[in-house]
């Protein structure tokens, strides 16, 4: 209600000025009055009190998990928020990290690569569309002011194009194996930002090392949910929880929340806002690259080089190293030929970047940054301002943070990295020498 001003000039004494207070309160009160009786007669208040977490049927974590793994829901679209806030640090001005001609997005850039557009979904709050219609016809774009960024698949056909700088990339889908999965190879896309996969991917990876509940009920994009918790039960792990709406009806993830044992915000957010569970129009799969658009083929490689193995296998999903893999870590067998070790959440995965770069990393060696000129001179300032120098049976070297992944390159190349304490690296790398 707003606040009545005296009127200038008024004598209170004389109560001219309290009688048209009065007034103007009736004024005031009569049309607030009038509204309550509206809201009480069409049911607002019924609506207003119903907002709250619905009332389900009582589920075990055990059973919701299987209403996941049972979801067969083929066909869907909608829009997802996701906000990641791993709390890297911001780079140096002096840092340019464009060369060439520049980059995806910008006129004179390079082919729209899924890949880089990935690390725009590192940090800050992005509007992701997505559509599906079995297994292959998909669509995710990444919605920005002026622009978006689109991977459309079409059957054999997958399309990536940057509104920004016209640019397309073309290339054909992998081919599948005899299991009817797809073998690895196809170019990464923004699909794994959405709920579903993230869901998936933790969840397949839990096991023994993880608490499983459900904590009661939420609205998620309209749609009645579940929230399944994953809480890690060892100490070492820098992950305090993931929760996960899951679907009443139909068992599909529409939010996923990934919070840090050390509190504050959560590390990724990613929910539905809207979300229709009908069959997309055919139309929404179709594309058709604009005049002027600079295409790029990448011809078949993918299909080719992702055969299955002889054994029915396919290479770099088969041999995951579990939760690495899902917190998108280095997995066993997979690109870096990362080892693994620990389990569940303490998992640690080891690798050598060479002693090339573990002498830029701890300022002995930077010879190979003078070529860079301002860049390299800028790169060493980053470097030397980051992360804390550590030392052990090991040698020494240095711990680069996040809010939730922590890294220890050693002084000669060696580098481990995992979802755990500063301590636990040392630990590994001591184990190691």
């Amino acid at each position: 209600m707003a606040r009545i001003q005296p009127t200038p000039g008024t004598d209170a004494a004389d109560g001219r000025g309290e009688a048209r207070g009065r007034r103007k309160a009736v004024r005031y009160a009569v049309p607030v009055a009038v509204a309550g009786v509206a809201a009480a007669t069409i049911g607002i208040g019924s609506a207003l009190a119903s907002t709250g977490d619905p009332d389900l049927p009582k589920i075990s974590a055990q059973d919701l998990i299987a209403k996941m793994a049972a979801s067969d829901t083929q066909q869907m679209s909608g829009s997802v928020k996701i906000t990641t806030d791993l709390g890297l640090p911001s780079l140096p001005s002096g840092l340019n990290l464009e060369s060439g001609g520049g980059h995806g997005g910008k006129k004179g850039g390079t082919a729209a690569s899924p890949e880089s557009k990935l690390t725009e979904l590192a940090s800050g709050t992005h509007t992701l569309r997505v559509a599906v219609d079995g297994p292959d016809k998909q669509r995710v774009s990444l919605v920005e002011r002026a622009a978006e960024y689109s991977v459309i698949r079409n059957g054999d056909d997958v399309w990536a194009y940057d509104s920004a700088g016209n640019t397309a990339l073309h290339s054909k889908a992998p081919q599948r194996g005899p299991d009817g999965r797809e073998a690895a190879g196809m170019p990464k896309d923004l699909s794994g930002a959405s709920p579903q996969e993230l869901a998936k991917k933790v969840v397949e990876a839990a096991d023994g090392s993880t608490t499983l509940t459900v904590d009661g009920t939420a609205k998620v994009a309209g749609r009645d949910a579940y929230q399944l918790v994953l809480t890690p039960k060892q100490g070492e792990s820098t992950v305090g929880a993931v929760r996960i709406a899951v679907d009443a009806k139909n068992g599909v993830p529409l939010k996923f929340t990934l919070a840090p044992k050390s509190g504050g915000k959560a590390v990724v957010d990613a929910a539905f806002t809207k979300v229709d569970f009908g069959k997309p129009g055919a139309d929404t799969f179709s594309f058709t690259p604009p005049k002027g658009a600079k295409v790029t083929e990448g011809g078949d490689k993918a299909g080719k080089d992702g055969k299955a193995n002889k054994d029915g296998k396919h290479a770099g999903r088969d041999q995951q190293g579990g939760l690495p893999g899902a917190l998108g870590l280095p997995e066993a067998g997979g690109d870096g030929a990362a080892k693994v070790t620990g389990a569940g959440w303490a998992s640690i995965a080891q690798f050598s970047a060479g002693k090339e770069a573990g002498g830029i990393v701890s300022g002995k060696d930077r010879s190979a940054l003078k070529d860079a000129g301002k860049n390299g001179d800028a790169a060493g300032k980053l470097l030397d301002g980051l992360g804390s120098k550590v030392s052990g049976d090991f040698g020494s070297g240095r711990v680069f943070s996040t809010r939730i992944v922590n890294a220890l390159m050693t002084d000669d190349g060696k580098v481990f990295v995992g979802a755990v304490s500063k301590d636990a690296l040392v630990k590994a790398a001591n184990a190691a020498k």
